[in-house]
């Protein structure tokens, strides 16, 4: 995995020679005092232009997956945040330097960590408080598998859902059937700006697991179940969240089918997921990255003036 690693991050950087001049001029023009990345390849350039001497203003890059793959490996990077410490591990075996990396926890919008007012939450969804509550994010590329699990849920008189939709409209519209025949309250949405509060009410999601949705559930102590994940990160997320305990991997309609089953019949096991959910992340990410941000950004400023 090393190699793969290694050879995977120096390919890339590589390949980010190209149009590397016209960045280093734009930041040049903003003069930035800190720059902050989050996705790979354009930390993988600035990373580059920090080792040449290039660029003299620091590079924090946040890795936002429970895993690492090459093109986020450079050693011209100032400082990581990462998710956990595992991830913490890989980057020190991939040659990374310990004091460089800090394990903050994926940032994410403060709103998620706030108290809610559930009644009026509950009151505005039209949802019954005495029901457990699903929450399926439908935005999978696979409208066909989740309206047939919707529908059985939707069906089985012993839940109620919130289906976000996202931007699939063909999966909203398809659904509106299923809203109209449910037994227990069906809310039915497209694109949210809420998630937190949808979240707060929720006692299970069902979603695909990019970085920033797990470490969101995770902080509203919502279990998981992870629909057919994606190879790379995603699977790597997936395997995270199960192997913490605070989820499970669905990779067929069948496995979905039976966890869900389960969970409805057994709502025990669902609450000892919930326990584990609870415990998996410490927490105020955001506000653990900006610290840490600053830190490094006073420490250059008084190297500087001594220096």
């Amino acid at each position: 995995m090393l190699e793969t690693i290694i050879e995977g991050g120096y390919r890339c950087r590589f390949l980010n020679q190209l149009g590397r001049s016209n960045f280093l001029k734009y930041i040049q023009e903003f003069d930035p005092d800190l720059i902050v990345c989050t996705y790979p390849t354009v930390s993988s350039i600035l990373a580059q232009l920090r080792l040449e001497h290039i660029l003299q203003v620091p590079v924090v890059t946040i890795i936002t997956d429970y895993t690492v793959h090459g093109h986020w490996i450079h050693p011209g990077v100032d400082r990581y945040m990462v998710a956990c410490e595992e991830v913490k591990e890989m980057l020190v075996t991939a040659g990374i330097l310990e004091q460089r990396i800090h394990v903050t926890g994926i940032p994410i919008s403060p709103k998620f960590e706030k108290e809610k007012d559930l009644e009026s939450i509950i009151s505005k969804l039209g949802l019954n408080p005495d029901l457990a509550t699903f929450l399926v994010m439908g935005a999978y590329g696979n409208s066909e598998s989740i309206k047939k699990i919707c529908t059985k849920l939707a069906d089985s008189g012993q839940v109620q859902l919130i289906i976000v939709c996202g931007n699939d409209e063909k999966l909203y519209h398809s659904m509106q059937d299923v809203a109209t025949s449910a037994c227990n309250p069906l809310v039915l949405l497209g694109y949210v700006d809420n998630m937190e509060e949808l979240m707060s009410v929720a006692d299970l999601i069902i979603t695909k697991s990019g970085g920033l949705t797990v470490t969101e559930a995770l902080t509203m102590h919502l279990p998981l179940v992870i629909y057919k994940p994606i190879p790379g990160q995603e699977e790597e997320n997936a395997s995270f969240v199960q192997r913490i305990g605070a989820g499970r991997i669905a990779s067929s309609d069948m496995e979905l089918e039976g966890l869900l089953d389960r969970f409805i019949g057994y709502p025990e096991e669902l609450e000892k997921i919930r326990e584990k959910a609870i415990s998996a992340l410490q927490g105020h990410s955001a506000e653990q990255a900006v610290n840490n941000m600053l830190v490094l950004v006073v420490n250059l400023r008084n190297k500087q003036r001594t220096g």
